[in-house]
């Protein structure tokens, strides 16, 4: 789960980062007051969204104004309008997508006088199961360009959790940012704070970005981005609710509420699967056909037929969806569940596009005959090559 810039500064104040003061707004009407109380000179007029790349984005709208979602101002007056300006706009950045994001509230923060714009990163290391720092002195900039182009700029490290963080790691990320003086104490305490927030609140993955020195020689977390384990969250109810349910995908959140792990992609051929692995497998070999997959689904080992029903919703509610393949090597899940499902979520949603099912496993023959008495327009299919190759063809075909 992911929570938007405000919040995390929010998470960061209660820690001892060091932040700018801010407001968020939710109404347009309260943007005076809410940037009357700040002491400026400078305002900062942030579009909150659950995307980067906020400040070099663009609104759709053209009252919007051409200035992209993070605007600098000089007055009360001038702050409270370009945040009115914002509000119920669509923001489009390089992480939305052409289609972007509405801007539902925003946050309006003191400016600060930067003098150097830093990276700095805590991020979950699945090869060495370890929290591990990324430090870059490339603030401020796409870090995935720092690291294919200059990759000797970025330094990263992990904290070995049995003896846990000590001085040194705050320390080595001060020297690779080329601090000094008060800035290295700074930086050590600023290191501890964030790996103790990060270990408390089961996070995934916390960006700085940038992290700034200021004229006065100190540091300030500018800009902040926080990602939480799904999995922790009910260790957290502050956390959970911070949750945006308008930032996140509509049928991914639909699946949340039935345990259903699913993603949405860009391609035309909806699957449903039983197993992560095979779910990949199945992705994969759409590709090798000449297709794409339309979504991540695995409905799990222990699915029941209401589950396998909302699956089949949530697919064929994706208006880009031509095709849909159903591949169930059943092991725990029983195969006559799934066809049941399908036979179930078919009659109450109708069947637009070609369906392709392979079943293998535990009850195979009893699903195959609740498909093939079904009475539906489905196409058999013995292998998951035979499958793509089967679904391949109907949507190439259609």
């Amino acid at each position: 789960m992911n929570i938007h810039e405000y919040q995390a500064k929010q998470l960061l104040k209660e820690y001892g980062a060091p932040v700018s003061d801010g407001r968020v707004v939710l109404k347009a009407e309260d943007a005076k007051t809410a940037a009357g109380e700040l002491d400026g000179p400078l305002w900062v007029v942030k579009a909150q969204i659950h995307a980067g790349g906020r400040g070099k984005g663009h609104f759709i709208e053209p009252e919007a104004g051409e200035k992209g979602g993070v605007r600098l101002t000089k007055s009360v007056s001038e702050a409270a309008e370009e945040a009115q300006k914002m509000l119920g706009r669509t923001l489009v950045t390089h992480q939305t997508g052409p289609a972007g994001k509405q801007v539902n509230r925003v946050y309006i923060e003191d400016g600060s006088a930067i003098e150097t714009e830093l990276y700095l990163a805590l991020l979950v290391d699945r090869g060495t199961s370890r929290v591990s720092f990324v430090a870059s002195t490339e603030g401020g900039m796409d870090i995935e360009e720092v690291a294919a182009s200059t990759p000797e700029k970025i330094v990263s490290f992990s904290v070995d959790p049995a003896s846990g963080l000590s001085a040194f790691h705050g320390r080595r990320v001060a020297f690779a940012l080329g601090l000094e003086g008060k800035q290295v104490k700074q930086c050590v305490q600023l290191i501890s704070n964030l790996y103790r927030m990060f270990i408390d609140k089961d996070m995934e993955m916390l960006e700085i970005n940038p992290l700034i020195v200021t004229d006065t020689g100190d540091l300030k977390c500018l800009d902040a981005k926080m990602g939480f384990d799904d999995n922790a969250l009910y260790r957290h109810p502050d956390i959970l609710e911070m949750r945006d349910e308008t930032e996140e995908d509509p049928r991914e959140l639909e699946a949340s509420k039935y345990d259903l792990n699913y993603i949405t992609l860009d391609g035309e051929i909806g699957c449903m699967v039983n197993g992560a692995g095979l779910a990949m497998a199945t992705m994969d070999i759409i590709k090798l056909y000449g297709s794409e997959p339309a979504n991540f689904l695995d409905v799990g080992g222990g699915a029941t037929k209401e589950k396998v029903t909302e699956a089949f919703k949530i697919i064929t509610s994706d208006p880009k969806v031509k095709g849909i393949l159903v591949n169930i090597f059943g092991g725990i899940m029983r195969c006559d569940v799934i066809a049941e499902g399908v036979v179930e979520a078919v009659k109450e949603v109708g069947l637009k596009v070609p369906l392709v099912v392979r079943l293998e496993g535990t009850n195979v023959e009893k699903g195959k005959e609740i498909i093939n008495n079904s009475g539906l327009d489905v196409i058999a299919a013995d292998n998951l090559a035979d499958a793509a190759e089967k679904i391949v063809k109907a949507v190439k075909g259609a």
